[in-house]
């Protein structure tokens, strides 16, 4: 398996309640895995402990690494890990363009250089000329892939996924499921997704169901 992601004994409470016993995963480059269960079992807090920005009301314990390098200590900025929610979180004092190169990293400083990326972005997510457009003005979908290349254009080494498609209509969930999967499949990104509908998750990709924990014999409060 080609290096993406593996969690070594991942350990949550909220206080002194445990909510994730164990957890060991190993996920390659480009491969997605499903995050299931219901409210308050630790799924979105997972996520925040991979990030680094775990609520203090929490506590976790395990080892994060990403293409095999330890980041369960470092700083959020420098983990490279990009995250989607359910809401876009568009900035609306900025253009399309710029929120955009809000992704970019600070040290390309060329005005030509960042306009060219904006653009290639742009036409990634089928949307030329939009750099000028108030995100007020564009559709669902149309937001939804400026979130997705915003967050691309950070050079991210690991893409979360919190309900993304939560608030999208049938036809839009599939059309941006594919879109997200396509996008992180051709970057060689591995994906942690969670949700609560199992159409999101990709055929042959692992689906892991945590569940309202009362501590078993071995430990273990994982099904998989």
């Amino acid at each position: 398996m080609t290096a993406g992601l593996r969690l070594c004994g991942v350990r949550l409470w909220l206080q002194d309640a445990p909510l994730i016993e164990r957890l060991d995963l190993a996920l390659g480059a480009g491969e997605v895995a499903t995050l299931m269960g219901p409210s308050g079992v630790g799924k979105s807090s997972l996520l925040a402990f991979l990030c680094g920005t775990l609520d203090p009301a929490f506590r976790a314990e395990g080892q994060v690494l990403i293409e095999d390098r330890d980041v369960t200590s470092l700083a959020p900025e420098h983990r490279r890990i990009g995250i989607l929610f359910q809401d876009d979180l568009l900035f609306p004092h900025l253009s399309v363009g710029g929120n955009l190169g809000f992704g970019l990293p600070a040290s390309l400083r060329d005005r030509a250089a960042r306009r060219a990326r904006i653009d290639e972005a742009l036409v990634e997510a089928d949307m030329a000329g939009f750099a000028d457009r108030d995100p007020a003005t564009l559709s669902g979908g149309q937001r939804a892939r400026v979130a997705l290349m915003r967050l691309l254009l950070s050079d991210p080494k690991l893409l979360l996924l919190d309900e993304p498609f939560g608030k999208l209509d049938a036809d839009l969930r599939e059309r941006f499921r594919h879109f997200v999967f396509d996008h992180a499949a051709r970057r060689k990104l591995p994906v942690l997704m969670v949700t609560h509908d199992i159409q999101d998750a990709p055929e042959g990709g692992q689906v892991i169901r945590l569940e309202s924990l009362t501590p078993s014999p071995n430990g273990i409060g994982l099904r998989r």
